[in-house]
């Protein structure tokens, strides 16, 4: 059975403010960096073998928390960036909210594609689901923990459990440094490949 901990990045202050992120290179704040010692000493208990994350400094950050207390390097992967928020990227809500009424309004109610050069979800999910099946496969009934986004985890779990986007929408936002495990069962006779055993586990904050 492979295990696959896809875990979301620590708090920035883009978080606290209310800032869109997306593919801007927002660093951990101390909450952040609080955040992802605590939540390595829970993840190292899963006795990891592979550890990979997305290439921007506040996931890579997090996963050295992990790197730290297991002695694994972190294998870097692009595709495991947050969504592309085009026109929105650094922006606060509230602005974009009242800038951009029509589009804010769709990318509430899901729209996969709401405009303003946003990168679609399909497009999304499409990488993302290819960087956590080649993770997986690092480590064959091993453990893979993924250092992620949140968005980036929802859309890229979604698509691996093979859910249309309105059930994935109806998986609720991890937390900062929280994570979604999933297993494989596909290499047991019977198996019925990847199952969600948890969703946004982590200690609080």
């Amino acid at each position: 059975m492979t295990r696959l901990l896809v875990w979301r990045h620590g708090n920035t202050d883009y978080n606290a403010g209310g800032r869109v992120q997306g593919q801007t290179d927002a660093p951990l704040n101390a909450r952040g960096r609080d955040q992802a010692a605590a939540a390595a000493a829970l993840l190292a208990s899963f006795h990891p073998d592979v550890l990979v994350s997305s290439d921007l400094s506040r996931a890579h950050d997090t996963a050295s928390a992990l790197a730290s207390l297991t002695g694994l390097s972190i294998t870097p992967d692009p595709r495991l960036r947050e969504r592309h928020f085009g026109e929105w990227q650094g922006a606060l809500l509230t602005d974009i909210e009242s800038q951009h009424p029509t589009e804010y309004a769709r990318w509430r109610a899901g729209d996969p594609s709401p405009g303003c050069g946003i990168e679609s979800l399909d497009d999304l999910a499409k990488r993302v689901v290819e960087a956590l099946q080649d993770a997986a496969e690092l480590a064959p009934g091993g453990t893979v923990v993924v250092t992620t986004h949140g968005g980036a985890a929802r859309q890229g779990c979604g698509a691996l459990l093979g859910w249309p986007n309105e059930a994935t929408r109806t998986l609720g936002s991890l937390g900062n440094c929280h994570w979604t495990e999933l297993t494989d069962r596909s290499r047991r006779v019977g198996g019925t490949g990847w199952q969600l055993t948890a969703h946004n586990v982590g200690v609080p904050s």
